[in-house]
């Protein structure tokens, strides 16, 4: 694939366990205040509260009429409010925008749970009767296809399903999308809303699931915790963000995917490695020219050993130097969702300087012996971080990210 053009990102949405928006989520992360609650769970036998990171205080009819909202999954509301927020960040909209050079490319791990749910519990319980709509509201498409409709999107328009690197690899379809020239605007990212009682049920069944909070690299860490929402970028060709003014947020510099081929649940080593290495190179970077990692750092004992001696093998000597964060420990993981809501987090520490912390961290483990900016923002220049996503399926989408 030979690349004749650049990528910069000109507009963020988002919905978070902080509320809509991106001031909200960057207000939250970069001081450090937990997005994670205990949140009462019904349904569960033997499960009353969970550490949830759960939207709370949304309002669909605040955002669609009454008909939408009923037509529409909680995921696909939230991937249109997250898009919507995105374009006027970019100042863009229908009136502005070529259709046919615009596109729309997201990513969800599990699909529009809320509905699919509530249509086989009702059947399951008697009442047969489906209605007519449940199909189109369930189908995996539904955000991106509500987003092109929205805005009159007739581009390149798909969902990516790979577990939690949903959105890096969206986002990396988005890069690749601009830089061979198949678009000039690409919407991009993942929403997910997937907190009903079966799920919770399913992870809580692997014994993954921490019932305090998430301790990402932490000693006595003991899992990970769910979370929900949605984020969403604008990731625009160069010159055409250039040529209409827009202001640019940081560049959109390379992207790599591998796969372990190995297990599907426990993460591989070489694959993640091939995915940073293969990132750096397609941005034209060396290792000791990232000053920020947002890892994967899921929270699980066996995961953020895992990634530490992934970082200690590709950067070698600079691993130490890197200041590495999961802002995961602040909104809980949203599976498909959350390099979209990571990958924010990294282009806003570019823009402001400020490195979002690793919160509940509470003593060194010997296993993981990186500089994880424990439970503090920190003010640096960051010239250039990578967003690391490694999912079930051994699935794993690397994206680097550089100042402008």
């Amino acid at each position: 694939m030979k690349i004749v053009k650049t990528a910069v990102i000109t507009g963020l949405g988002c919905i978070t366990p902080y509320g809509v928006g991106v001031d909200k989520f960057w207000q939250g992360i970069s001081t450090a205040q937990a997005g994670i609650h205990k949140h009462a769970v019904t349904g569960i036998p033997g499960l009353s509260e969970l550490p949830l990171g759960k939207v709370t205080g949304y309002r669909g009819t605040e955002h669609f009429n009454d008909k939408s909202v009923r037509l529409l999954d909680l995921a696909t509301q939230y991937a249109l409010v997250s898009a919507r927020e995105a374009m006027q960040d970019a100042e863009l909209s229908s009136a502005n925008l070529d259709p046919e050079r615009a596109g729309v490319v997201l990513g969800t791990g599990c699909g529009l749970r809320e509905t699919n749910d509530e249509v086989l519990e009702n059947f399951h319980l008697g009442r047969r009767t489906v209605p007519p709509y449940a199909l189109a509201k369930g189908l995996f498409n539904a955000p991106c296809s509500h987003i092109s409709i929205e805005y009159g999107i007739r581009g390149p328009c798909y969902m990516v399903t790979t577990a939690c690197a949903s959105s890096n690899h969206a986002i990396g379809q988005a890069l690749q999308l601009i830089q061979t020239g198949a678009a000039d605007i690409v919407l991009a990212g993942g929403t997910e809303a997937v907190l009903t009682p079966p799920f919770i049920q399913a992870w809580r069944s692997m014994r993954i699931l921490d019932f305090e909070t998430c301790r990402p690299f932490s000693r006595g860490r003991q899992g990970l915790v769910l979370g929900e929402g949605a984020g969403i970028v604008v990731v625009e060709e160069e010159n055409h963000a250039r040529a209409r003014g827009a202001a640019a947020y940081a560049r959109l510099s390379g992207f790599a995917c591998t796969a372990d081929a190995q297990d599907m649940t426990r993460i591989g080593t070489l694959g993640p490695q091939a995915a940073i290495k293969q990132a750096l190179r397609s941005a034209s970077l060396n290792p000791e020219d990232i000053d920020y990692v947002n890892a994967h750092g899921t929270g699980t004992v066996l995961n953020d050993a895992a990634e530490t001696r992934i970082l200690k093998q590709v950067f070698g000597s600079h691993a130490h130097k890197l200041k590495i964060s999961s802002t995961k420990s602040m909104h809980g993981h949203a599976l498909g969702a959350s390099a979209a809501l990571e990958f924010i987090a990294v282009v806003k520490a570019i823009k402001h300087g400020i490195i979002p912390p690793t919160l509940n961290y509470e003593a060194p483990d010997a296993d993981c012996d990186l500089n994880y900016v424990a439970n503090e923002a920190r003010t640096a220049d960051v010239a250039a971080a990578i967003s690391n996503a490694f999912a079930f399926g051994g699935l794993n989408a690397v994206v680097a990210v550089t100042r402008t």
